[in-house]
C-alpha cells in the first residue's frame, strides 16, 4: 500500500512538473514570437505594431474570447517620427554601431553630409556668455558636447546643463547643424510624436573630442502625421456577475526599429506582460470567472500612454462597471519580488494579495508604492477606477535598449506570478 501511495505521489509530482513546464514553454513561445525580428520591435517601422496586434487577435480567437464589436481591434491614430532607413554616424572615418555605441534622438529630422566640428563641455555650458560666444561660430558645423564628467556636478548645475542640452537638441534658435552628446551612460531610447528642427545624437563611448575633425551623417527620417494603430480587446463573460468587470491590461507596443538594421526586441517590456495577460485569459477560459474579465492589450504606451488614453475617452463598456483593473508591465523577472503601484492607496486589495502570497508561498516579496502615472493604468486611475500596476523586481537590467532579448529573460517567477493573479481575481 505504501509503495502504491509513493508511486501515486511521484506520478502526481511528475504531472505537475510537466504541466508547469508546458505553461512556461507557452509563455516563452509568445515572448520569443513578439520579440522576433519579424515583429520589428512592435513599433512604427515596417508596421511592427500591426503585426503584433494581428498576432494577439489570433491568440484571443484561439481562447474563444468574445468581442465587443465585429473585431477585437479599436483603432486610434497619432503622429510619429521614424528612422526607417540605414543610419550612418562616423567620427572622422570611424563608423559607430547604432544601438551599441550611439542613439539618434527619435525626434531628429533627416540629415546627410560630412561636416566640420565644434567642441564644448559641461563646464563651458555653465558659463553661458562664454558658451554663446563659441556657439556663434557653429554655423553648418556639428556641435560636440563632452558630458563625461556630468556626475561630478551638483543637482542645480546638472539641471542647468541638461536644460541647455535640451535647448540645443530641440531648438532652431542656434546655428549648429546638429548636436552630439558624448557620455558613458547606458543607451536608453524612446519614441517621439514630433519632429525637431535639428538632428541630435548620443554617443556612449570614450572619445577625445579634440581629435574629431569631421562627422559624417546619413539619416533619413520620416514623419507620419496620422499613423493608425490599435488596441486589442476581448472578454470572458462572467458566470453570475456579467455587468461587473475585472480588467486585465498590458501594452504590446515597443520602440520598433532605429534604422534598417537595429531593432529593440522588448522582451521584458512588454512581451512578458502580454504573455502573462494571455496565460491568465487561458486559465479563465477553462475556469469560468464570476465576474466578466476584459483583456485589453494597448498600443501606443511607449509614446505617451496613447492607446489607453484613447480607450478611456472612447470606452467599449461603461468604465463605472470596472470593479478592479490590473495593469502588467515588465513581468519577466521577479527574483526580488513584485512592486505594486497604488498598493498604498487600495490597502484592502493589497492585504488580500499579501495573504494569498503568505498562504501559498509564491513570490519572494510584494512591495507597495503610491500613485504613479507611469503606465496604462493612469487614465483609468484618474477617472476613479480602482487600479493596480505591477512590475517584477531583480534580474536583468535591460530596458529600452537592444539587449532586452527573450534569450536572456529569466521568467524567474512567471508561473507563481500567474498563479497569484488568478487567485486574486477569484477572491475579489
Amino acid at each position: 500500500m505504501r509503495f502504491k501511495t509513493s508511486l501515486f505521489l511521484i506520478a502526481l509530482l511528475f504531472c505537475n512538473a510537466t504541466f508547469c513546464f508546458a505553461q512556461l514553454n507557452n509563455a516563452k513561445k509568445i515572448i520569443h514570437t513578439l520579440s522576433s525580428p519579424d515583429f520589428h520591435g512592435r513599433g512604427y517601422v515596417s508596421k511592427g505594431d500591426k503585426i503584433a496586434a494581428k498576432f494577439i487577435q489570433k491568440e484571443f480567437k484561439k481562447l474563444d474570447l468574445k468581442k465587443f464589436n465585429k473585431s477585437y481591434l479599436q483603432e486610434f491614430s497619432f503622429s510619429i517620427n521614424t528612422q526607417p532607413k540605414e543610419l550612418l554616424l562616423a567620427l572622422n572615418k570611424e563608423k559607430l554601431i547604432p544601438g551599441k555605441e550611439y542613439l539618434i534622438d527619435p525626434a531628429s529630422p533627416s540629415i546627410k553630409g560630412t561636416f566640420e566640428t565644434l567642441s564644448t563641455n559641461c563646464n563651458e555650458l555653465l558659463h553661458t556668455d562664454q558658451f554663446l560666444n563659441k556657439l556663434r561660430n557653429s554655423a553648418n558645423k556639428i556641435l560636440l558636447i563632452d558630458c563625461y564628467n556630468l556626475a561630478s556636478f551638483d543637482r542645480k548645475q546638472k539641471n542647468k546643463i541638461n536644460e541647455l542640452i535640451n535647448f540645443l537638441r530641440y531648438s532652431k534658435e542656434h546655428p549648429a547643424k546638429a548636436v552630439i552628446v558624448f557620455n558613458t551612460e547606458k543607451l536608453t531610447w524612446h519614441g517621439s510624436t514630433i519632429q525637431a528642427p535639428k538632428a541630435s545624437f548620443t554617443v556612449s563611448k570614450k572619445v577625445n573630442l579634440e581629435t574629431i575633425k569631421t562627422i559624417k551623417l546619413d539619416c533619413k527620417s520620416k514623419f507620419k502625421e496620422k499613423y493608425t494603430s490599435n488596441n486589442c480587446i476581448g472578454y470572458i463573460e462572467g458566470s453570475t456577475e456579467k455587468d461587473s468587470i475585472i480588467a486585465i491590461t498590458a501594452h504590446y507596443d515597443h520602440l520598433g526599429r532605429m534604422g534598417k538594421s537595429t531593432y529593440f526586441p522588448g522582451a521584458n517590456d512588454n512581451a512578458s506582460g502580454i504573455a502573462l495577460l494571455l496565460e491568465i485569459a487561458n486559465y479563465f477560459s477553462q475556469h469560468p470567472p464570476k465576474y466578466t474579465l476584459v483583456f485589453l492589450a494597448f498600443g501606443g504606451e511607449e509614446i505617451g500612454l496613447l492607446g489607453s488614453k484613447y480607450f478611456t475617452e472612447n470606452p467599449l463598456f461603461p468604465l463605472k462597471n470596472i470593479k478592479f483593473l490590473w495593469n502588467f508591465d515588465l513581468a519577466g523577472t521577479g527574483s526580488e519580488g513584485l512592486k505594486i503601484v497604488n498598493g498604498s492607496v487600495y490597502e484592502k486589495e493589497f492585504e488580500k494579495l499579501l495573504a494569498i502570497n503568505t498562504k501559498e508561498n509564491l513570490l519572494p516579496g510584494i512591495y507597495k508604492r503610491g500613485k504613479a502615472c507611469n503606465s496604462d493604468h493612469c487614465y483609468f486611475d484618474q477617472l476613479g477606477v480602482k487600479t493596480f500596476y505591477s512590475y517584477t523586481l531583480g534580474g536583468i537590467k535591460a530596458y529600452h535598449d537592444i539587449y532586452d532579448k527573450p534569450e536572456t529573460l529569466p521568467l524567474t517567477e512567471f508561473l507563481d506570478y500567474k498563479k497569484i493573479m488568478c487567485r486574486f481575481i477569484e477572491q475579489l
